[in-house]
């Protein structure tokens, strides 16, 4: 378990949160944050389902093991997968292992695509056109990216995109937190 407090507390330095911060994101109170963090405290389940929530990452995360080393994404090995809500397709390029702080990705996105609900969570976005063209629309200002064309920005500001081609539009995301 101790191993789980500390990871707690990284990724909450890490994300830039005071204990606040994440007590207003989980709804635990800030004492008892400080106590988890400590190791002064037993931690159900659905309190760390809240955290990793918070944090944005999947719970299993609190479990991997130290050992995972996992480099090497192999082009035969990507596999494309949809978020529910969203028309856009997904395939992670980043290795797998315990303590990585960036996700990069290849996203798809449909012609025409219109993403009207808007994003805000702590992090970073690195896009990177590879084909076609998008249209981002941060804290209410849009920017046209065409092939070649790169954008990056904190991803607290309220964002969205949509895709203006009649084709495919591809995109190359770093962004942080890890999400996937």
């Amino acid at each position: 378990m101790d191993e789980i407090y500390q990871k707690i507390k990284e990724l909450r330095k890490q994300q830039d949160l005071t204990l606040k911060d994440l007590s207003e994101k989980t709804g635990l109170s800030i004492s008892f944050l400080s106590q988890v963090e400590r190791g002064a405290t037993t931690l159900a389940i659905t309190s760390l389902k809240k955290i990793a929530d918070a944090y944005q990452i999947p719970i299993t995360d609190f479990f991997e093991n130290q050992s995972n080393q996992n480099f090497l994404v192999k082009a035969e090995n990507h596999e494309p997968f949809r978020i529910e809500g969203s028309s856009a397709e997904y395939t992670r390029l980043g290795g797998d292992f315990t303590g990585r702080s960036i996700e990069p990705i290849i996203v798809t996105l449909s012609p025409n695509l219109i993403q009207d609900n808007q994003f805000s969570h702590p992090g970073e976005e690195f896009y990177y056109v590879l084909e076609g063209a998008v249209i981002f629309t941060i804290d209410g200002k849009e920017y046209l990216l065409k092939t070649g064309d790169s954008i990056h920005f904190p991803s607290n500001l309220p964002h969205f995109w949509q895709n203006p081609l009649n084709q495919i539009t591809k995109i190359l995301c770093v962004l942080t937190p890890v999400i996937f």
